[in-house]
């Protein structure tokens, strides 16, 4: 089921893919879907986490191969550019999905409540990059862990990688300078 869906909203886009849709490409009635995973939004989410985890299971964030090499890269500046590349790599597809849910929640509580959720999941786990940027050294000392999140956040969100894509800016060379001279102390030439 999980597999259809992500193929579907994929390929066809959230509005266009319907519940039914994924249960006839899954080979399971309507109810084995909705009683397995829920309603569209939390299939969207579920797809959205597979695409995240790269494989055929949305795994949570800290299982992610991509997490686990920023956490082991041996600096920040190692490690925000992991980060962007992984970025880079997957909102192209995540993305969409994201804003189709967001703007679906214009409309429909579930959909918002889902969106809300991925959101505060997003700074949560930005939470934890900061505190682990902190601990390699060479963040700012003026910068708090909470400064640090929110703008790794605000720039790691689907609205602002469709707009600076939009731009025709590469998005993670973008951030990466971005987040390097924003983020991290300057080198001093002594």
């Amino acid at each position: 089921m999980l597999l259809a869906a992500r193929d579907l909203f994929t390929v066809q886009g959230y509005p266009a893919t319907t519940v039914s849709d994924i249960a006839a490409r899954a080979g399971v009635s309507l109810d084995t879907v909705y009683a397995s995973v829920g309603r569209k939004p939390q299939l969207l989410l579920a797809a959205h986490d597979m695409l995240l985890a790269e494989g055929d299971d949305p795994v949570p964030a800290e299982q992610r191969a991509y997490v686990r090499a920023v956490r082991e890269a041996p600096d920040c500046h190692t490690a925000l550019a992991v980060y962007a590349e992984a970025l880079g790599r997957l909102l192209p597809r995540t993305a969409p999905l994201a804003e189709a849910l967001r703007v679906a929640g214009l409309t429909d509580e579930d959909c918002r409540s889902t969106w809300q959720r991925l959101d505060e999941r997003r700074a949560a786990n930005m939470r934890l990059l900061a505190a682990d940027l902190r601990s390699k050294g060479g963040v700012r000392d003026d910068l708090d862990d909470d400064a640090v999140a929110d703008l790794v956040w605000s720039m790691n969100s689907p609205a602002y990688y469709l707009l600076i894509t939009s731009r025709g800016h590469d998005y993670a060379s973008w951030v990466l300078d971005v987040w390097t001279r924003t983020l991290l102390r300057a080198e001093r030439d002594d």
